[in-house]
C-alpha cells in the first residue's frame, strides 16, 4: 500500500519530532516511505503496546492485536496528521479509538450469541477469588469490568479528565466518575485480599 505523494502535503511542525527525532521521518512516511514507517514503528511500538496492554485487561494476544490494529490505522491515516500535537499523542489517540471500536463490536457481538453451555450459570455470579491468591495491580485492572477498567486506565494510568474519557467513550461525564469511583473501590478490595 502506497500513500498517494500529494497526500503528504500537510504540514509538520517542529513540535512532532518524536518520531525518531526527526520530523523529516514523518514526512518520509507520508510520502509511502516504507522504511520511514518502519523506523515510526520501532521507535513507538513499546509504548503503544503497554497502552494496548493496559486497555485490553492484560492479555498478551488482544493487546498485540490491537497494536497491529493502531499501526495498520497510523498507515492508512498518516497523510491526515497535520502535526498539531506530538506524533506519539495521535498513536495514542488511535489505540484509545480502536480499543473502544473493539469493545463496541465485542458488545454487539455477545448481545447476538449467548452461549449455552451450560445454561445453569447464565446469570448466575462470578466465582469468587479465594483468599489465599495473591493479585499484583496489574492483574487486579484486568479483572475490572470492561467500563470500569477503561475509565481507570484513562484516567489513573493515562492522565486524561473526565471530560475528555466521556467524549471518547461518548458516555456522560457523571458516568465516567461512577465507573472511576467503582474501580477504585474493586481494586482496594482486591489488593486487601
Amino acid at each position: 500500500m502506497t500513500i498517494p505523494p500529494g497526500a503528504a502535503s500537510a504540514a509538520v511542525s517542529p513540535r512532532t519530532a518524536d518520531a525518531g527525532g526527526s520530523s523529516d521521518v514523518i514526512h518520509r512516511a507520508q510520502a509511502g516511505d516504507m522504511d520511514a514507517f518502519e523506523r515510526i514503528y520501532r521507535e513507538h511500538s513499546p509504548k503503544v503496546y503497554a497502552l494496548c496492554l493496559r486497555l485490553s485487561g492484560g492479555g498478551a494476544a488482544d493487546a498485540s492485536d490491537l497494536m497491529q490494529d493502531v499501526f495498520i490505522r497510523a498507515w492508512r491515516g498518516l497523510a491526515t496528521f497535520r502535526g498539531e500535537c506530538a506524533f506519539s499523542s495521535w498513536l495514542h489517540r488511535l489505540a484509545v479509538n480502536a480499543m473502544l471500536e473493539a469493545a463496541r463490536s465485542e458488545k454487539r457481538r455477545t448481545a447476538r450469541v449467548l452461549t449455552m453451555e451450560d445454561p445453569g450459570t447464565i446469570g448466575a455470579p462470578a466465582p469468587a477469588v479465594t483468599p489465599d491468591v495473591a493479585m499484583d495491580l496489574e492483574r487486579a485492572i484486568a479483572t475490572l469490568p470492561h467500563g470500569a477498567r477503561m475509565a481507570f486506565v484513562l484516567h489513573d494510568i493515562e492522565g486524561y479528565q473526565h471530560q475528555e474519557i466521556a467524549d471518547q467513550m461518548g458516555i456522560a461525564v457523571g458516568t465516567v466518575k461512577a465507573q472511576l469511583h467503582r474501580a477504585r473501590k474493586l481494586l482496594i478490595k482486591a489488593l486487601d485480599k
